[in-house]
């Protein structure tokens, strides 16, 4: 069989291998059944239909014809280290290192220097939507995780709340 759709096939072995690798983690847990969940039952579902996605886009890649084999580029290095960096950045802020003296800054300062990090990935760069959605965004979080769910973490940087 031929590979019809480079992108496809290599994008469905990738959800494929980490919806396996999901699956697999979550058995040392207790599964439970449905009615009664365990900590693993969530992971072991979520890992079984990434796999089964990832089994459908790999079918899917050497069945269905394209026009130009959809072949892969070369790797997109700016993106990628931007949205590394902001991951990073996000829980270096929201958690602090205390080992290396930085404190936590909180949920609100760790969102805000999430999205402008991530925001630096992208082609265009404007300060003004990225402050806009940086804003909804933070406060979004702040109303489902702290209000709603009543997470407790840092909301400010310590030196601010005390």
């Amino acid at each position: 069989m031929r590979i019809k759709s480079q992108k496809d096939f290599y994008s469905g072995l990738m959800f494929l291998a980490i919806g396996v690798a999901f699956a697999w983690g979550a058995t040392s847990y207790t599964v439970g059944e449905g009615a009664r969940m365990g900590p693993g039952y969530f992971p072991l579902m979520l890992g079984i239909l990434l796999a089964l996605i990832g089994l459908f886009v790999t079918f899917e890649a050497l069945v269905v014809e394209t026009e130009d084999g959809e072949k892969i580029g070369s790797a997109a290095w700016k993106p990628l280290f931007y949205i590394i960096a902001s991951n990073l950045v996000f829980g270096v802020l929201l958690g602090g290192l205390p080992k290396l003296g930085i404190p936590a800054m909180g949920l609100i300062v760790a969102i805000i220097a999430l999205t402008f990090v991530a925001a630096m990935a992208g082609e265009e760069f404007k300060v003004k939507e990225v402050a806009i959605l940086a804003t909804v965004l933070s406060i979004g979080s702040y109303l489902a995780f702290i209000v709603l769910l009543k997470l407790q973490f840092p909301v400010w940087p310590s030196f601010i709340s005390g």
